[in-house]
């Protein structure tokens, strides 16, 4: 036992085996190690500090436990490794503590501890020491029963950032034990089946929205500490809401305490300079080549999952890593090519690794180009994730809904084309925080046209969604119809539900949520042509669309969809089956702000039409969007 200034140490000889694995780039779990941990063997017990600075020639642990003294905790190298080790006594939960780096050249960084469980608040930048162990889950139902294969069940996710979500009077946030209750009924209410948190990891600048980190195992203590997170992630499991996390193992933060040049040189980072800095997000790039990086991240990405039980993580800016000329860089592989070699097969790894021990979790991949089979399986030369967002989808659609109706009949393929390469990837349509920023404008102010026009778009746009193969994501403030652009610094306007248009639109959304949880046609088949039929794709003078989509049983659900204000009565739609055809749901009923008032059913008739045997001529609304289905009672045979 050794006294420095009433402060008392010891050094413990085990954990090379630890740090074998560490730098061999093995250690998944690796946050069992490193960090901050209680330690008891025999008489002996305290916090045991283990931190990885390789090139640092020599390390000091400074917090609360010792008065922040500079020198009187010196840590001592495990023998072999780049890691150094510490065990402290008298240490409580909640002591702040930094770790106090001397470089090779003699230059002194104050650290906050890279795999800390808990943080100081911005602008504090220290870690904190906190007991990750030992919360009670009541999700044990949730757990047992959570789908294998999502791809055919409904998926319709809120996507939230936290801190804008709602505010209290002096625009302070709410905790994660609020939203626990909050939000959760909230979501609940509106029917999604999961959530999707904008980045929880901490990170010192809110403006970032959580994209540049500092601390990867510390959720932000903005809202409360980590067991409060848990809280709100087992309020959400007990009343049947997943939960996505965005996760950022691209790029990390230049701020001082965190991983930038952490031992006084480039260590998450690459030692070349080029590969290193990430001028378009002023950022730095990790290095994938480093066996202790790829322990780092796909720890983290395990960790969520263990202490967390997270539902899915939500990977950003995966063609920045796949890419090594991806934003005007001008970098090269080995054998001249674009392509990021050691990135892809970190993503390789880290699927693999996720899904061996989370078979039931979603690994989403935010991929904007034309890399194929993203969310293949890695035996067939994929990547490994399961889900890809469909940013060709997004991208198109929301041009053509911008454009005045009299121009989109030029622009028809933008409707059309998705259905080209829908089944290329298990896709998840997106329209998310990033579509309504930085001048873009809300998703209700780019729809044109007059008030009521502009409502009746959104409506449009989010009908033809939900119809379109593929899982749902929407951003907060879209269900109702924010008229401004999101801004991190302040709530959602959530005063436009005292008006009626804004009223509509949010019972519409909530009303599309839950038709889509029970009409097994729209989710059930989701990633091949079994589950679509085109019925008309080539009418473009009249910008109208319409086709079917299919469950396991081969039950059809219409869906058509009129993008001019012009009213089409009495419009032929081909069928295959006779019968009549009843309205499930529609864009223009006036509960929603529409003008329909009495819901139509449509017999059949043996007219020939689109190459079908029968066919119904429905009444078309202006801007709207109709399902219809067979009524049962009325089924001859044939699919």
């Amino acid at each position: 036992m050794i006294e420095g200034n009433e402060t008392k140490y010891f050094y413990i000889d085990d954990g090379e085996l630890d740090a074998y694995l560490f730098h061999e780039g093995t250690f998944y779990r690796a946050y069992e190690f490193m960090g901050a941990h209680p330690y008891k063997k025999g008489r002996k017990k305290g916090y045991r500090f283990v931190v990885w600075a390789p090139r640092a020639r020599e390390v000091y642990l400074v917090g609360d436990f010792n008065s922040w003294h500079e020198w009187n905790l010196p840590m001592e190298r495990i023998p072999g490794s780049g890691l150094w080790s510490i065990v402290v006594q008298d240490v409580q939960d909640y002591d702040k503590y930094k770790y106090r780096i001397i470089a090779e050249t003699g230059e002194v960084r104050y650290k906050a501890d890279p795999f800390a469980f808990h943080s100081g608040t911005r602008p504090e930048t220290d870690s904190k020491v906190y007991d990750i162990k030992g919360f009670n889950w009541q999700d044990r139902r949730w757990m047992r029963t959570r789908k294998d294969n999502l791809h055919s069940s409904p998926v319709s996710i809120y996507e939230v950032n936290l801190l804008s979500w709602k505010m209290k009077e002096g625009a302070l946030p709410y905790s994660y034990r609020e939203l626990a209750d909050e939000l959760v009924r909230y979501v609940k209410k509106m029917g999604y089946t999961h959530i999707e948190l904008m980045p929880i990891a901490e990170h010192p600048l809110d403006a970032s929205w959580g994209y540049q980190v500092t601390g990867y195992f510390a959720p932000t203590s903005r809202f409360g500490t980590p067991k409060d997170f848990m809280y709100l992630v087992d309020q959400c499991h007990q009343n049947d809401i997943g939960v996505i996390l965005d996760w950022v193992p691209a790029h990390f933060t230049r701020d001082d305490h965190g991983l930038a040049r952490f031992d006084g040189s480039y260590c998450f980072e690459s030692l070349d300079r080029n590969r290193a800095e990430n001028d378009q997000w002023g950022t730095l790039n990790f290095d994938y080549s480093k066996p202790e990086v790829l322990s780092f991240l796909i720890s983290n990405a395990l960790y969520w999952h263990d202490y967390y039980h997270i539902d899915g993580l939500r990977i950003d800016a995966v063609a920045y890593m796949l890419y090594l000329d991806f934003g005007g860089r001008d970098i090269r592989n080995q054998y001249g090519g674009r392509e990021n070699i050691e990135a892809i097969e970190f993503i390789k790894r880290l699927n693999s690794v996720v899904f061996k021990n989370y078979p039931g979790t979603m690994m989403i991949a935010e991929e904007s180009t034309a890399w194929p089979k993203v969310s293949h399986p890695l035996e067939d030369g994929g990547l490994g994730f399961n889900y890809k967002w469909n940013m060709g989808w997004m991208n198109d659609t929301l041009k053509y809904m911008e454009l005045d109706p009299i121009y989109r009949k030029d622009h028809h393929q933008a409707l059309t084309f998705s259905m080209m390469y829908a089944f290329s990837e298990r896709f998840i349509l997106p329209l998310s925080h990033d579509e309504v920023v930085h001048g873009k404008r809300s998703l209700l102010d780019k729809m044109p046209g007059f008030y009521e026009d502009k409502f009746a778009n959104l409506r449009l746009l989010y009908q033809y969604m939900y119809a379109h193969p593929g899982k749902k994501l929407l951003f907060m403030g879209g269900e109702f119809g924010q008229f401004i652009e999101w801004r991190e610094y302040d709530g959602l306007d959530w005063h436009l539900l005292d008006y009626e248009m804004h009223q509509k639109l949010h019972k519409y959304v909530k009303d599309l949520n839950k038709l889509y949880i029970e009409e097994k046609c729209l989710y059930e088949v989701d990633t091949s042509y079994d589950g679509f039929q085109w019925i008309e794709h080539q009418n473009w003078q009249e910008s109208i669309i319409s086709f079917e989509r299919l469950d396991k049983e081969g039950n059809r659900l219409v869906c058509i969809f009129n993008f001019t204000p012009v009213p089409r009565p009495d419009y032929p739609i081909g069928v295959v089956e006779e019968g009549t055809y009843r309205t499930v749901f529609t864009s223009d009923h006036q509960r929603y702000g529409g003008n329909t008032k009495r819901i139509k059913s449509y017999k059949a008739s043996d007219e020939k039409f689109h190459d079908r045997p029968w066919s119904i001529r429905v009444d078309l609304p202006p801007l709207g969007a109709m399902y219809l289905k067979l009524k049962e009672e009325k089924r001859t045979g044939g699919k």
